[in-house]
């Protein structure tokens, strides 16, 4: 014998309402032969973020200071490289923060020629159309050669819209840490650099406001007896040479620099992430504002927190954000450049010589 339904004593209203709670279920499918994409970061709302932020044009430039830094000390290292370059791509540019460097920067010597007279044109690129073009009346722009922006489309489908070998340089400062597919990228820039040609990029490494995460971790944990993901996960350090080489870049550096700024409080650093367009994209973040949001008690948890663990040291008694930024140089191939020796086809054991000299 059946079981009794209750599905004829249900007003209709009741049957529509539960079938509409019923949860759907949706399926991946996956090109034949295409390598899987692990999609870490949600583009469309890192790309709402840029643009609400450059959107309020006063506010973003109070917060450039670290882009410029970093763009300052980028631009540093493509001019200690000894040649000219006919044309220079910068991949993810921001607010044109390297082309307003290169202007405004003094020259090292009074005699030294202005730094932007090493290149010959500049193409500033980012996927934020808002962000690309807010300096673009600012007196800067007639100071170059040659600049122009380009709007990017989404990155983790469309390709750059370069062909092959169009630039004798590409930069990129503080914009590849929010890219899904990262090797399939560095792979483009590849492409279309010329031989012999450097890529240089920056990007915020893993250890980033590791003062904010662990105070947020703790806050979390006190408030709400759980850990929620409130900072975006970012590439480790001894991931990048090795997505640099598979990219087929050659004469590989990587080094690592710590960016120390003091803030008043922790709701000042907030504020300064979410006006650079900084803030949490990852798919795992908490989307709503209830009870399982980030509220006033965790955040007023957190500011105690992040002071009693990591405040104090201060000059005006303000609390520490440490920005850890990844150096990456490569080249792509060409003639000329050094090249280890074959292996094997050394004289001397390195064994030999630290047991205290080689043999005879």
């Amino acid at each position: 014998m059946k079981p009794a339904s209750l599905r004829p004593f249900l007003p209709r209203p009741a049957l529509r309402r539960r079938q509409s709670q019923c949860p759907s279920r949706a399926y991946a499918i996956q090109a034949p032969g295409a390598a899987p994409t692990l999609q870490v970061f949600d583009s469309r709302i890192k790309q709402i973020h840029k643009e609400r932020a450059a959107a309020n044009a006063d506010s973003s430039r109070r917060v450039d200071y670290l882009r410029d830094e970093i763009a300052s000390r980028l631009c540093e290292r493509l001019l200690d490289i000894n040649r000219h370059f006919p044309s220079v791509l910068d991949l993810g540019a921001n607010a044109c923060n390297i082309a307003r460097i290169l202007t405004t920067t003094p020259p090292p010597t009074p005699t030294d020629p202005p730094l932007h007279t090493r290149l010959t044109s500049l193409t500033s690129a980012d996927w934020s159309p808002t962000l690309l073009n807010r300096d673009a009346h600012l007196p800067f722009n007639a100071a170059l050669p040659s600049h122009t922006r380009t709007v990017l489309t989404d990155p983790d489908t469309a390709p750059l819209p370069f062909a092959p070998h169009s630039f004798s340089a590409v930069l990129s400062s503080l914009s590849l840490h929010w890219i899904n597919d990262l090797p399939s990228l560095l792979a483009q820039i590849a492409t279309i650099l010329k031989p012999d040609s450097p890529f240089l990029a920056a990007i915020f490494g893993g250890d980033s406001l590791f003062e904010l995460r662990t105070s947020l971790q703790l806050a979390d944990l006190d408030r709400r007896g759980g850990v929620a993901t409130h900072v975006s996960p970012l590439a480790d350090v001894r991931d990048v040479g090795g997505l640099l080489q598979k990219a087929g870049f050659k004469l590989l550096t990587v080094d690592v620099d710590d960016v120390v700024v003091e803030y008043p409080h922790s709701f000042a650093l907030m504020q300064d992430l979410q006006a650079m367009g900084e803030s949490n994209a990852a798919l795992v973040r908490e989307t709503n504002a209830g009870l399982r949001g980030l509220g006033r008690d965790v955040l007023l948890a957190n500011e105690a927190i992040y002071r009693e663990l990591h405040g104090g040291g201060g000059e005006r008694g303000g609390i520490p954000a440490t920005w850890r930024v990844i150096y990456m140089i490569g080249w792509t191939p060409g003639e000329g450049q050094p090249v280890p020796l074959a292996r094997g086809s050394g004289d001397l054991n390195i064994k030999d010589i630290l047991e205290g000299g080689a043999k005879k």
